[in-house]
């Protein structure tokens, strides 16, 4: 099992960017010490969400497989928990879709929050998705609140979820839901004009 792989001591003086600096400088421990800090969290969310601990296994070395393939792209002023948690959920629903049986309870935390009606209610990133540079961002968030600024930037600069978001802006996580999506209504309804 995955679990008892990995039991070396990550070096807890160091934080994810520093180790992903370190690796990126030619260190090649330093992936090493990232995987078994995050192994056994991945490896858990990843079961949660599919049920199959084999499955399970085989999809959080794919995670690892991407993450090794990814972290040059990696945006160092940004977080590498939410970053790897994205890949791991992505992952996760691309193997249930290709079981073609999707049981939509997997999707639920602990306090019976659903991951995937989080991921559906991101249903209109639509104008986000085409914005290719910092500089259309920038423009297309124009004229928001600052609330509503920030809300998008959490959510699509940093990669947040709508409940870290909520935490973090001491609000409900279904008001949160609620501005995003009128929030992305009126960005999409000032860019057909």
């Amino acid at each position: 099992m995955l679990s008892s792989q990995m039991t070396d001591a990550m070096p807890e003086e160091k934080d994810d960017k520093t180790i992903i600096f370190e690796y990126l400088k030619g260190d090649q421990k330093a992936l090493e010490f990232l995987v078994k800090k995050y192994l056994n969290h991945i490896y858990s969310f990843i079961y949660k969400n599919v049920g199959d601990p084999e499955a399970a296994e085989d999809i959080t070395q794919e995670v690892f497989v991407r993450v090794w393939k990814n972290i040059r792209k990696f945006d160092l002023n940004k977080d590498f928990k939410p970053w790897i948690f994205q890949i791991a959920k992505n992952a996760s629903i691309d193997y249930l879709r290709k079981r073609k049986t999707i049981p939509f309870s997997r999707f639920e935390n602990s306090q019976g929050q659903n991951m995937l009606t989080e991921t559906l209610a991101d249903n209109g990133p639509g104008i986000l998705e085409r914005l290719n540079t910092k500089t259309e961002f920038e423009k297309a968030i124009v004229g928001l609140s600052e609330k509503d600024k920030n809300l998008i930037q959490l959510r699509h600069s940093q990669g947040m979820s709508f409940k870290e978001i909520a935490q973090k802006m001491n609000s409900s996580i279904n008001t949160i839901k609620s501005r995003y999506r009128r929030t992305i209504k009126n960005m999409q309804k000032k860019a057909t004009k």
